[in-house]
């Protein structure tokens, strides 16, 4: 009895339920599938996510998940699930880094909210993202206004990047010292002028 206990669970545990070529290309063609709806998403899924964005994420992997794993319930076939992920995953991530097509077909490109403190209301229609979720992104990064910032964009990443205008850039320490260094070098010298003004004067007679 027991015997066939252990057989039993060794079975359930490693024997493959599916072919691995075809566990392989399941994984292979759902990934690709939701990078691809990830993609046309547009930037906003990864980056200002509402509460609606939110639940999606969750429930995508639970969506999917029969479509990976099929009839296949073993470990070998989870395990081999998993393995594939992260390899094609990698070798991805490996041709977006050595050719420039790929980086652009998986992610795009920064996309232009803010020039010179204007708006672009139509990137922001198509990214589907609302000015107080733009307003917060900048406010995060230092900008009380939109007429402050030279460039704000949303990266291929999602994450919102915000330039500063230079007299709206808050000032370092450093900054701070050049400039009492600087304001002290022209009293110096203007010390120094003063001086030499009255030393060249003669005694009136």
């Amino acid at each position: 009895m027991s015997q066939l206990l252990a057989s039993s669970i060794t079975t359930d545990l490693l024997a493959w339920q599916i072919p691995p070529v075809e566990k392989v290309i399941r994984t292979v063609v759902v990934y690709l599938g939701i990078a691809l709806i990830v993609r046309l998403a547009g930037k906003r899924l990864m980056a200002q996510m509402n509460s609606l964005d939110l639940v999606v994420v969750l429930l995508l992997s639970n969506v999917v998940q029969n479509a990976i794993i099929g009839d296949d319930n073993s470990l070998s076939g989870g395990l081999l699930g998993a393995a594939v992920l992260v390899a094609f995953n990698a070798l991805l991530e490996r041709l977006a880094d050595t050719v420039p097509w790929v980086r652009w077909l998986l992610e795009g490109r920064p996309t232009e909210l803010i020039h010179e403190g204007v708006v672009d209301e139509a990137a922001l229609r198509r990214l589907g993202i609302t000015e107080l979720e733009l307003l917060n992104a900048i406010h995060s990064q230092g900008a009380d206004h939109t007429s402050e910032v030279l460039r704000a964009r949303v990266e291929p990443g999602g994450n919102v990047t915000v330039l500063l205008k230079r007299a709206d850039q808050a000032a370092s320490y450093g900054d701070l010292q050049q400039a009492v260094a600087t304001l002290q070098s022209s009293l110096d010298e203007l010390q120094e002028g003063l001086e030499r003004q009255s030393s060249g004067k003669s005694p009136s007679t």
